[in-house]
């Protein structure tokens, strides 16, 4: 009889948003006429830009010609194409980073779970609390033992470095989800301070910097003097360019980093990681390579963009919303995401209950994130704009109610 990895015993359950749709569901059998807005989950509700849907039809119509056809991408790490465009992304904010130093991967998400298979199970890993519940799972599947940095309302949901604490791999998210938090350079430069007297790696997920409006913010940490020598960063297309559905991002691991094996030997991270992908993955479709590129283009950057501008002006109008009723939160610029306190003190499940049953609208509870999300809750800005609104003026009837 095999056995079981048995790490997967100690985790929750339910994954959070498993937990979310019971409830939804439940709501929905006992009330099936109620107008339901979902504002929980993060997926793009815009069409993909139509550069993009052009060149996804042009690579079809190549994979049907002999001449044009492709199969099996040599090196696993991507189209030359692909790199080249997002490396040259990378150097329009900042960031010098060369085609050989991006892989592109099927989305930011697999690439954070994964990348811990190069890493031993012996790593202490540290993450800030709250946190997107891949960097705990993923780890927690290997048994390694997980640290956290608080983040909170004292600190801006900002979480810092602890010197007294000392962690083998560190996980950074910024634009925060689920907070919407950002770092600033001097932030993420003492992070990079950490992480070198640590001798530690940063896994450093920028899957929502398209949304940064403020130039004083790095899109990158590699915009921050150090970084090429401590850290990993992978990003997403999903919400840059609405790739939910679609499924390609990049992670940038640079020729600098590099750790050393219990035999004292000087080993390459973005070779191990190269590995390691060539064992177990598939790479991107051609298609969708093509679409990706596409994205990096003058009018494809001009077209996503639009979208992103949409979606950060749902973001002011519920920002806006929360301001004008006197509710903490962070987020809502240079972030999708809103992170606002529960009112009445409430506990972040109490509260989803109460939304979804008094005003039908879901959100997510900020306890699933980590312990320092209890009390508080996030909303998205992905949705439709007059959703968006009503939820909103559903949003101020319930705390009037609740405020009486």
């Amino acid at each position: 009889m095999p056995k079981l990895n048995e790490n997967f015993l100690k985790l929750e359950k339910n994954y959070l948003f498993i937990n979310i749709a019971k409830k939804i569901n439940a709501f929905k059998q006992a009330n099936p006429d109620a107008d339901i807005i979902r504002m929980g989950i993060g997926d793009v509700t815009l069409p993909i830009a139509p550069v993009v849907v052009d060149a996804m039809k042009k690579a079809c119509d190549e994979m049907g010609v002999k001449e044009t056809f492709k199969g099996y991408e040599d090196s696993g790490a991507g189209y030359d194409f692909l790199k080249n465009a997002v490396s040259g992304y990378y150097k329009s904010i900042g960031a010098d980073i060369s085609p050989e130093e991006i892989r592109i991967n099927d989305g930011a998400k697999s690439d954070c779970g994964n990348i811990v298979d190069i890493f031993g199970d012996d790593n202490i890993i540290l993450v800030t609390d709250p946190a997107y519940p891949v960097y705990v799972d993923s780890n927690l599947m290997s048994g390694r033992k997980v640290i956290y940095a608080d983040s909170n309302e004292e600190n801006g949901f900002a979480g810092m470095p602890d010197y007294d604490v000392h962690a083998d791999i560190i996980y950074l998210c910024s634009p925060n989800n689920p907070t919407g938090s950002v770092y600033t350079r001097e932030q993420l430069a003492e992070w990079i301070d950490y992480a070198k007297k640590n001798n530690a790696v940063i896994i450093y997920d920028s899957a929502y910097e398209a949304f940064i409006t403020d130039p004083d913010i790095p899109r990158s940490i590699f915009c921050v003097d150090g970084a090429k020598e401590v850290a990993i960063e992978m990003c997403s297309l999903s919400k840059t360019a609405g790739f939910t559905g679609m499924r390609c991002g990049y992670t940038v691991i640079p020729d600098a980093l590099k750790v050393t094996a219990s035999d004292g030997t000087e080993v390459s991270v973005s070779q191990l990681w190269g590995r390691r992908q060539g064992s177990k993955f598939n790479g991107v479709s051609y298609p969708v390579q093509r679409g990706a590129e596409a994205v990096f283009t003058e009018e494809g950057l001009k077209q996503i963009h639009e979208n992103i501008a949409y979606y950060q002006e749902n973001a002011r109008i519920i920002s806006e919303t929360m301001s004008e009723l006197g509710v903490k939160f962070t987020g809502g610029i240079n972030s999708p995401y809103i992170w606002f306190k529960c009112p009445c003190g409430m506990g972040s499940w109490e509260f989803f209950d109460t939304m979804l049953e008094k005003i039908a609208v879901v959100g997510t509870p900020g306890a699933g994130f980590g312990k320092n999300g209890e009390g508080w809750f996030r909303l998205t800005a992905f949705g439709d704009r007059q959703r968006t609104i009503e939820a909103m003026e559903r949003f101020r009837k319930l705390l009037g109610e609740l405020m009486k």
